[in-house]
This record gives C-alpha cells, sequence and structure tokens, in this order.
C-alpha cells in the first residue's frame, strides 16, 4: 500500500470513558498532512512538548524549539508523511513518518497527543493505522528512557530495545527502538 493511501480511512475503537463510566466507539483517521499544515503542527507540537522541556531542559533537541521554517521544511521532504492525528475528526495529536520506500528501516518521529487527549489510546491505535499504511516490519523509533508511559508504549506495540542509549544531559537519556 502507497504511503498515504490508507489516509482518511476510518478505523473505530472502543473507548472507555471514565468521567461517564461508558464505553464509546470512536473513529480515529490519520489525515496525510501538508507543508500548508505546518502552522498548525508547530502550534500542537509546541503545547504537546512543553512538559517536557520544562521536565528535561533538552533546549537543543526538543521540538519546542523548532523553526516554523525547519518543520516547513520537513513536511515538504519527499520522504517524509506528516499526518493528523484525528478522532471524530478533531486533531488530538500529530505523527511522522520516514519512508524511503526502498527496503530500508522506517523512522517514526515524531509522535504526540494533545496533554488534554493522552491516556485514551490515540497512540497506539495511530500507530496501528502507521503501520497498516507503512508496513508493519522494519521500524526504528527513538524515546526518553525516563518516561515509563513512552517506553510502555512502544514495548507493548511490540518495539525491542536495540540497547544503544543516548545521554542528552544528566536529566534525560534516549532510548532506541526497533520492530522488525
Amino acid at each position: 500500500m502507497a504511503p498515504g493511501s490508507a489516509a482518511g480511512q476510518a478505523d473505530s475503537f472502543l473507548i472507555f470513558n471514565q468521567e461517564q463510566s461508558e464505553v464509546k466507539k470512536m473513529e480515529l483517521v490519520l489525515r496525510l498532512a501538508s507543508a500548508e499544515d505546518a502552522p498548525v503542527i508547530w502550534k500542537m507540537q509546541k503545547i504537546a512538548f512543553r512538559e517536557l522541556l520544562e521536565r528535561y531542559q533538552d533546549y537543543d533537541i526538543s521540538p519546542v524549539n523548532q523553526s516554523l521554517d525547519q518543520l516547513r521544511l520537513r513536511c515538504s521532504q519527499k520522504d517524509r508523511y506528516y499526518y493528523f492525528i484525528n478522532v471524530d475528526e478533531n486533531p488530538v495529536g500529530v505523527l511522522s513518518v520516514t519512508d524511503m520506500q526502498d527496503g530500508s528501516r522506517k523512522r517514526l518521529s515524531p509522535m504526540f497527543i494533545l496533554p488534554q487527549f493522552q491516556g485514551r489510546g490515540y497512540a497506539q491505535e495511530a500507530m496501528k493505522q502507521a503501520e497498516k499504511i507503512h508496513g508493519e516490519r522494519g521500524w526504528e523509533l527513538d524515546t526518553i528512557l525516563q518516561e515509563e508511559r513512552l517506553v510502555h508504549l512502544y514495548e507493548k506495540m511490540g518495539y525491542q530495545k536495540t540497547g544503544k542509549t543516548a545521554a542528552v544531559n544528566p536529566r534525560m537519556t534516549l532510548v532506541f527502538y526497533q520492530k522488525l
């Protein structure tokens, strides 16, 4: 399946709403973004990564400090696919895939869910849809070792640690994963 060809196809999944003690069917769609969407993605990622920047002070690599021009350039790269994660037609996050389409590993980075929508299974469902579009095997990513929720998510999704880590600063270490 060509990247982007499945984008826009909805997958329904059940979510438990704790506040109302009910199970609700939600429709999650990955919508392929373009360079024109960069300002919206830029604003969303500043919100999504702000707390992590404050906690880890990773000023050199944080998406919060990425310029709009840098993001616009990334959005227009031939092998880079940015997707809005939409739930019931509302954007709740963004997922980006680098896919050379030559058999080499695909890279998931960045992926984020806005803070008010976290903990609802959206990231997991978005990853499943990205794998339907780009293939289930041959992925790599890195995440913050100290963020147990992120580590748990990726391991739950079948990613395995490569054994490689990189200290960003005394507060933060990146851990590298692959899904073969």
